[in-house]
C-alpha cells in the first residue's frame, strides 16, 4: 500500500449500516425485523445487477423502494406509513461507529478520501450530512454519472477521472466481497472489510487485503 495516495470507499454496508433503517423501526417490525432487513438488502442488490444487465437503469431511490416493496410483501406487511418511514430513514442511515475516526486518521496521513456508490447524489448527500463526514471527503461519486450499477467497469473509472490518479494509486474499500473483487480486477488496491466473517468470493480476482472494520484499515495505509 506504499504507493497509495487516496482511499475510495463504497458507501452502503461499508460506511453506512444498511440495517439501521429497519432497526429504528423495531417497535413495529418485532420478529419480522431481521427477515425484512435481509430480504430488502438482497433484493436491492439483485435489482441493481438485473437492471444493469437489462440496460434498464433507474435511480437507487427507486431500486431501494422496489426492493422494500418486495421485502414487505415477503414478510406479510402492508403498511403505507411504515413503508414511508423506512424509506425516509434509509436516507440518513447510521454510520458504523468507527467511520469518522477512521476517515480522520486516513486524512491525517495525507491521503485523499472519496465515496463511490450506487446511491444517487441526493441519497449520498443526505447520508454524508447526517453522518457529519463531509469535511473528511474530497469527492462523493455516484453511478448516476454513467447510468449503470456496480460491478460494471465504467463505474470504477469514475474515481480515476475525478481524482486524477491511476487505479493502482488508490485503495478501494468495500464490505461487499463482490465489489472488492470487481475493483481489484479493474486495477485498484482493493481492501475487503469483512464485517460478517464471510468466505471469499469465487471470482476471477481477489482483494489485496482483508480487514474486519475500518479501524484496522487505517493501520494498513502509509
Amino acid at each position: 500500500m506504499r504507493s497509495v495516495s487516496a482511499c475510495v470507499f463504497d458507501a452502503y454496508g461499508t460506511l453506512f449500516d444498511v440495517s439501521a433503517a429497519a432497526e429504528r423501526c423495531r417497535d413495529v417490525l418485532g420478529e419480522r425485523l431481521r427477515p425484512l432487513a435481509e430480504t430488502w438488502r438482497l433484493k436491492q442488490l439483485q435489482y441493481t445487477w438485473l437492471r444493469s444487465l437489462m440496460g434498464d437503469h433507474l435511480p437507487f431511490e427507486r431500486v431501494t423502494a422496489d426492493a422494500l416493496d418486495f421485502a414487505m410483501e415477503a414478510v406479510g406487511l402492508a403498511d403505507a406509513a411504515l413503508r414511508r418511514r423506512l424509506l425516509d430513514l434509509y436516507m440518513t442511515l447510521d454510520p458504523y461507529p468507527e467511520v469518522k475516526d477512521a476517515l480522520a486518521a486516513i486524512k491525517a496521513k495525507g491521503l485523499r478520501c472519496a465515496i463511490l456508490s450506487n446511491g444517487s447524489p441526493a441519497m449520498l448527500d443526505a447520508a454524508v450530512k447526517s453522518a457529519g463526514i463531509g469535511a473528511l471527503l474530497d469527492a462523493v461519486l455516484s453511478v448516476e454519472d454513467v447510468k449503470v450499477y456496480k460491478p460494471n467497469p465504467r463505474v470504477y473509472r469514475l474515481p480515476v477521472e475525478a481524482l486524477g490518479l491511476g487505479e493502482s494509486e488508490m485503495a478501494f474499500v468495500s464490505s461487499n466481497g463482490w465489489d472488492a473483487v470487481a475493483a481489484a480486477r479493474f486495477g485498484y488496491r482493493a481492501i475487503w472489510v469483512n464485517r460478517l466473517d464471510q468466505p471469499a468470493e469465487r471470482l476471477s480476482a481477489a482483494p489485496a487485503a482483508i480487514v474486519r472494520n475500518l479501524k484496522e484499515l487505517a493501520t494498513l495505509l502509509p
